[in-house]
């Protein structure tokens, strides 16, 4: 079998070609084609199949026949499909002989065509070979002629392009000729701007004639930059934002407004640097001082003994400068930002700081301000850390410091507080200033804190606890605390700052004068003369009292938040004045108490004649007397201001309080007596006038004491009206009810108790338990042993009950009702 490289497609592939190109049933009749094709029997057999494959491999088939053992008998069938198929294909040729014959005679006929198209397209190329050599010449000279054409075109738009440069280059001279006063410099640069872009886009480089007008024109542009930066500077240095809107107009006629505004913010923005660094600079500090020349001043910042104070003064000198500068470069900034933010592009519309500016951008002042606090904060905190000079000066000069900052942020928001406009600095930037001297302020604080706390340690010492500062130290005390607050009076957060350490100072010195208060027996002890633990507690009482009252009367002028700093700091200094004296004034009036209680030991139901006409005082008054007496030479005195003096103090609080509680203690136990006479409430009157003399003498006078007062005017009267006379009596208006029920008691019968009778308790053990409850519940105390006398009467069968019985239930009602109110 021949090589499948070398025979060509196999017969079943040609075969099955000419059985897909002819049809089914054939129109010429023989009967001699077979009814089913082999190629069908093929298709479904597994080895013959593969010879209808497009790609058969004959040596591939032959290897597998090899392989299978049964090669000869597969040769023998091929063979047997070769017959078939030679036979088949001649059937199929005869079957379609006149057809093949007609196909035949066509192809010649179309021969025959061909050659004749052959001799039409022979001819066709000799033409054009003939109108190709003969069109030649013609288009070689039009091409030459086009060439020169566009040659001429060219130079003449050179030409006129030139001619055109000329003609604005003589316009912008006429121009630039005219009078400083006179000269339109935005129309100049206008003009600029069209040369130079008619010489950029039309290519008139390396033309002499335009070479000497671009020459003449660079300078003419540095003269129009020159001018109109001038115009810009002194506008922005000026305020005059006509200067700098002329100026701009140029450079935006010019095309260089973006890097003009550029170069404008980083100059002024290097110069306020400079400006905060040169304010800082002791070397330049020295020699403008005039003690200047080699080591005048030393490594660390500090100028030689001597040139302090000289330095001193030109710190502040160049800080104030540096103030004026930084004001400077914010405001001219912020003038050429308004300017910018005003006006619009003519034909656009749109405004010029957009033209520089884009959204997201910080603002021009923000830039130049973000500049300004980073070089002064370095600054600041290098001077803080390198030169102890800089530091003494600025911590003890804080608060002018502080003023030169402050001022420089009122002086900036004042100049462009402009409706309409932002402002040159916001609320953060300031922020972010007054945050650049803060070391400064830590300092000054602490400095302020350390001088006041040392002057309290040196005049209360620790380690003497008798010690008591004189009333010159108190003095200086409270100066010094008041020059610290007219420091910074002017100085709203400062002030504040100030007052939290003076606050802290006060509680330090409350801390100090209660560890110096004796508290022991002989401070308490009222029988015998001041001895010197209390007279060290008067003076301490004294002392801070004064504080008290003077640092007061400083916050009074000071804003409401001012004051209410340092509130709790005096109301510290206060309770331990009021500690220092209040367990005097707790054993005064126990003392003044038992005297009182003494009361039921009188006899006041007697009803001798003898009683009666008795114009001498109660023992026990008598007693009282002498007490308040003593009380008055021997502490009052001492702790009480001058007659005169119409201030409140602590002592005049305590002795206001005890005169007051003296008058209702004997109120209230003279209307626990029971049996009370007729010669008895005589007696009872005069005591009442004994007292009213003894307490407004020598405690407090009883006119300024109100309604302790008023109950004792109104208790005398009361106890000689009848029963009857009682029900709408105006004197029971000024008595407290459990007064007025008490005495009803001595006006009733006896098996009418009172709730100390019922109780079975001494006169000084209801007192404590009155002086621990409220009225209402003195009412039920007293609502109980009228229940009793109730039950009592009705017991024995009787219907009428004693005259003070339903007056006291109407008294006990009007409190309920009251209480019920509430």
């Amino acid at each position: 079998m021949a090589s499948p490289r070398i025979l060509p497609s196999s017969p079943l592939q040609r075969l099955a070609t000419i059985k897909e190109a002819s049809p089914n049933s054939s129109t010429t009749g023989v009967s001699a084609v077979p009814a089913a094709s082999p190629l069908e029997t093929f298709a479904s057999d597994p080895i013959f199949s593969a010879f209808l494959s497009p790609d058969f491999d004959s040596a591939r088939f032959s290897s597998q026949a090899l392989s299978s053992g049964s090669a000869a008998s597969r040769a023998e069938s091929l063979q047997e499909a070769i017959r078939l198929l030679q036979k088949h294909l001649r059937a199929e040729v005869l079957a379609r002989h006149p057809a093949l014959l007609s196909q035949l005679s066509s192809l010649g006929e179309a021969e025959t065509s061909l050659s004749s198209v052959r001799s039409a397209v022979s001819s066709l190329q000799s033409s054009l070979r003939r109108a190709r050599q003969e069109l030649a010449e013609p288009l070689h000279l039009v091409r030459a002629h086009t060439i020169q054409l566009s040659n001429l075109h060219a130079a003449a738009d050179l030409l006129n392009s030139s001619a055109r440069l000329l003609r604005l280059s003589k316009k912008l001279r006429d121009v630039m000729a005219q009078p400083s006063d006179r000269l339109d410099l935005a129309k100049a640069a206008e003009m600029h701007r069209d040369i130079e872009l008619l010489y950029e886009e039309r290519g008139l480089a390396g033309i002499s004639a335009v070479e000497d007008e671009i020459r003449w024109l660079s300078e003419t542009g540095n003269q129009l930059r020159s001018q109109a930066m001038k115009a810009v500077e002194r506008g922005m240095d000026e305020h005059n934002q006509n200067d700098i809107w002329c100026g701009l107009q140029v450079f935006y006629n010019l095309g260089e407004l973006r890097s003009t505004v550029d170069q404008l913010i980083s100059k002024y923005k290097t110069s306020g640097v400079k400006s905060v660094g040169a304010a800082l600079d002791m070397k330049a500090i020295s020699a403008t001082g005039g003690f200047g020349g080699p080591g005048s001043v030393h490594r660390s910042g500090t100028p030689q003994i001597g040139a302090g104070k000289k330095a001193g003064e030109a710190l502040w000198e160049r800080m104030g400068r540096c103030m004026d500068d930084l004001h400077k470069v914010v405001t001219a900034v912020w003038q050429l930002q308004t300017v910018l933010s005003k006006k619009r592009v003519p034909f656009t519309q749109v405004l010029f700081l957009h033209e520089v500016w884009q959204d997201g951008d910080p603002l021009l002042t923000d830039r130049v301000w973000d500049a300004l606090i980073k070089s002064f904060a370095s600054q600041m905190k290098s001077a803080f850390n390198t030169s102890s000079f800089v530091k003494e000066v600025f911590t003890l000069g804080y608060p002018k410091l502080f003023t030169m900052v402050e001022n420089l942020l009122e002086r900036i928001s004042r100049d462009t507080d402009v409706k309409g406009f932002l402002s040159a600095v916001t609320l953060e930037g300031k922020d972010q200033m007054v945050a650049a001297i803060n070391i400064f302020q830590i300092a000054f604080l602490a400095l302020c804190l350390g001088r006041l706390s040392d002057y309290v340690n040196s005049i209360f010492p620790v380690s003497s606890r008798g010690s008591v500062p004189s009333k010159e130290q108190i003095s200086r005390l409270i100066l010094r605390i008041q020059e610290e607050i007219e420091a910074v009076k002017l100085h709203g957060h400062l002030m504040l700052l100030v007052l939290h350490e003076i606050g802290k100072v006060l509680l330090l010195l409350a801390e100090r004068a209660e560890y110096q208060i004796s508290a022991g027996p002989e401070a308490r002890q009222v029988i015998g003369p001041a001895n010197p633990a209390q007279i060290k507690n008067f003076a301490l009482c004294q002392h801070l009292q004064e504080i008290h009252t003077r640092i007061s009367g400083i916050t009074a002028s000071l804003p409401t938040v001012a004051a209410d700093v340092l509130s709790p700091s005096l109301g510290v200094i206060y309770g331990v004045a009021c500690d220092s004296v209040t367990s005097l004034f707790q054993s005064m009036l126990d003392r003044l108490e038992s005297c009182i209680l003494q009361i039921h030991d009188q006899d006041f139901g007697s009803h001798g004649m003898d009683a009666s006409m008795d114009n001498n005082a109660s023992s026990y008054m008598d007693e009282l007397q002498k007490c308040t007496v003593h009380f008055r030479n021997e502490f009052l005195s001492k702790l009480l201001p001058a007659s005169t003096s119409r201030l409140e103090t602590i002592c005049t609080s305590l002795v206001h309080r005890m005169a007051s509680r003296v008058l209702l203690y004997f109120i209230r136990h003279a209307a626990l007596i029971r049996p009370l006479s007729e010669s008895g409430k005589l007696r009872m009157a005069r005591d009442m006038a004994e007292l009213e003399l003894a307490v407004g003498q020598n405690l407090f006078p009883v006119e300024q004491l109100g309604a302790p007062y008023r109950a004792l005017r109104a208790f005398r009267p009361m106890i000689f009206l009848e029963t009857s006379q009682l029900q709408g009596s105006p004197l029971l208006n000024d008595l407290p009810p459990s007064v007025i029920l008490h005495h009803l008691y001595s006006r009733g019968p006896d098996d009418l108790q009172s709730p100390m009778q019922r109780n079975k308790l001494t006169p000084l053990q209801y007192s404590l338990w009155l002086d621990s409850q409220g009225e209402d519940q003195v009412w039920k105390g007293i609502k109980a042993t009228l229940d009793d006398y109730e039950i009592k009467v009705r017991s024995r069968g009787e219907k009428e009950f004693s005259p003070v019985y339903p007056l006291m239930l109407q008294i006990g009602s009007s409190i309920s009702m009251g209480n019920s109110s509430q």
